[in-house]
């Protein structure tokens, strides 16, 4: 019988929970490794909705990206996601910088689907890609938002470009890490100053969406573990990012 120390060491083998930067939490986030599995629901987030859907798979276990237990807490009540899942009996693994970093992981899928040139390494969390001949701005939005499907959000620092870093989700924490080696910076999520702390080092920057830039890496995960674990019934969840709603 499969239990959830065999799909927590399989996840570790591909994605190493060492390999998680400081503020990050990743590994077994509620739930008991010695706990039996036979089905298991893979997510970008769980909330009280993917639990549900959890609980009509009958899954023992969620394997989710972004942890459900990331900040220090005071309390735990009835609609925390932690809670509702501790009260179902359900496991959950979190695989969150590990799998960002990670060969074949966020990150490397993001830059594949993009198809902005093969990736290399600027850090182990950012890819740099290089074209092989300068685009516009313009062009390089309309060709993000039209391979995932999303409206791109950007500041123009004024030049053509030729290289790209590409960090999926929260990636301005890292524009420190850009500035110099690329002219024009894909992420996720992007604050307003982020927009002119980019501008003002000449770097174009590009916010595509949380969900949007992380999203691809359930299915293949999803295969991976399949692949890994053919007896067990796996399940994606049902997910559709945060609505936002002009106007």
């Amino acid at each position: 019988m499969i239990c959830t120390r065999d799909i927590y060491n399989f996840l570790d083998s591909m994605a190493p929970f060492d390999s998680q930067m400081e503020f990050d939490n990743s590994g077994l986030q509620v739930g008991d490794l010695a706990m039996p599995i036979e089905s298991v629901m893979v997510c970008l987030d769980v909330t009280p909705q993917v639990i549900a859907q959890a609980a009509h798979a009958n899954c023992e276990l969620i394997v989710v990206h972004h942890p459900v237990l990331f900040h220090a807490r005071k309390q735990l009540l009835s609609n925390d996601p932690a809670w509702l899942l501790a009260r179902r009996g359900m496991a959950c693994i979190a695989s969150h910088t590990p799998l960002d970093c990670c060969a074949g992981g966020v990150n490397d899928l993001l830059a594949k689907k993009l198809a902005l040139g093969e990736p290399a390494l600027l850090t182990p969390l950012i890819r740099l890609c290089t074209l092989p001949k300068p685009i516009t701005v313009k062009e390089l939005t309309e060709h993000v938002s039209q391979k995932l499907i999303t409206c791109v959000r950007y500041c123009d620092a004024g030049k053509p470009i030729k290289t790209i870093a590409i960090c999926g989700g929260e990636g301005c924490h890292f524009l420190e890490d850009v500035y110099g080696y690329a002219d024009a910076f894909l992420t996720g999520d992007a604050g307003y100053h982020d927009f002119l702390d980019a501008a003002q080092h000449g770097l174009t920057l590009l916010a595509a969406g949380h969900f949007e830039t992380e999203i691809h890496i359930v299915p293949t995960l999803t295969e991976k573990l399949r692949t890994a674990f053919p007896d067990v019934k796996w399940h994606i969840a049902g997910e559709h990012g945060v609505l936002y709603h002009a106007a």
